[in-house]
């Protein structure tokens, strides 16, 4: 079925991406999702590319374990989600959920169980405190277009392409709407919901789906270089800031600007702030201790 994974469970190699300090996946789940860490930049890889790297309910667990570690891990100041094989992620995974059918409730509880921990994993990503890019090759449909939309951001080979084909199976992307109602105005989200249709690329970055296209030879590289300029900067402002910014967008102005200037002033107080001001005032590169 276009636009979604038919669970194929064998694998296949890991797409390039660093290798330095590879950290194991939570136990039992290795095979579905890979870290490699390198320059204060986590690369998370779903790695089930024969299933179009879908995300069943075992690929969901993997991943949140590795966000779940993350949290605590104040070695890392980014985040990069790529993925292996030629699809960045087809959703989820239609033969598990065809399979829950035969129970007794007609698949309620392992619907309602995969839309939870859906549900979950795309707000710890919100959540994370370290900023999240997402690396983005083929296609990204359903469920995978939502993780690229819920990514704080975007990066997508030339050849990439988008859509939300709910509708094309009697199943519309109502929680991926969520995701993509937040990151692109309504008009075309609507569209890509009520229609199906494929987005190629620059399409996506015109409606603001993605922040950068590039060439698809320098898909893994173009997005660790920027994780890398965001990792550069105290890890302290980009995670107050990162989360200072997602909580004030859903407030009224007033409120919004009372939340962000205490958070400004409690910025301004931290260790970074007057070591960045007082590097630019005597003109030398800032020393950040992350504090």
């Amino acid at each position: 079925m276009p636009g979604y994974a038919d669970g194929n469970e064998q694998e296949a190699p890991m797409s390039a991406a660093p290798q330095t300090n590879v950290a194991p996946a939570a136990p039992g789940a290795e095979a579905h999702v890979l870290r490699a860490d390198a320059d204060a930049v986590a690369v998370l890889t779903l790695n089930r590319p024969a299933a179009r790297n879908s995300l069943s309910l075992a690929m969901m667990a993997a991943l949140q374990a590795q966000l779940d570690a993350l949290a605590l891990d104040d070695t890392v100041r980014c985040v990069v989600l790529a993925a292996a094989g030629p699809v960045f992620c087809a959703g989820h995974d239609l033969k598990e959920i065809t399979a829950a059918r035969t129970a007794p409730d007609a698949g309620r509880t392992t619907f309602t169980e995969t839309m939870a921990a859906c549900g979950r994993l795309m707000q710890s990503i919100t959540a994370l405190p370290q900023p999240v890019i997402a690396s983005v090759q083929g296609v990204a449909t359903a469920a995978g277009c939502q993780l690229v939309a819920t990514a704080d951001l975007a990066v997508a080979a030339a050849s990439a392409r988008f859509c939300t084909p709910g509708v094309d199976i009697g199943l519309f992307c109502s929680t991926p709407g969520v995701a993509l109602s937040r990151a692109v105005p309504r008009k075309p989200a609507l569209e890509m919901l009520l229609t199906g249709g494929m987005v190629g690329a620059e399409a996506a970055l015109a409606m603001h789906l993605i922040n950068r296209v590039v060439p698809d030879a320098e898909l893994a590289e173009a997005t660790v270089t920027l994780a890398r300029q965001i990792a550069g900067r105290s890890g302290l402002a980009v995670r107050m800031g990162k989360r200072a910014f997602h909580r004030q967008s859903g407030l009224p102005l007033p409120e919004a600007y009372a939340l962000a200037g205490e958070v400004m002033v409690e910025n301004l107080l931290a260790e970074d702030a007057a070591e960045g001001i007082g590097a630019f005032v005597e003109k030398r590169t800032p020393e950040w201790r992350h504090r």
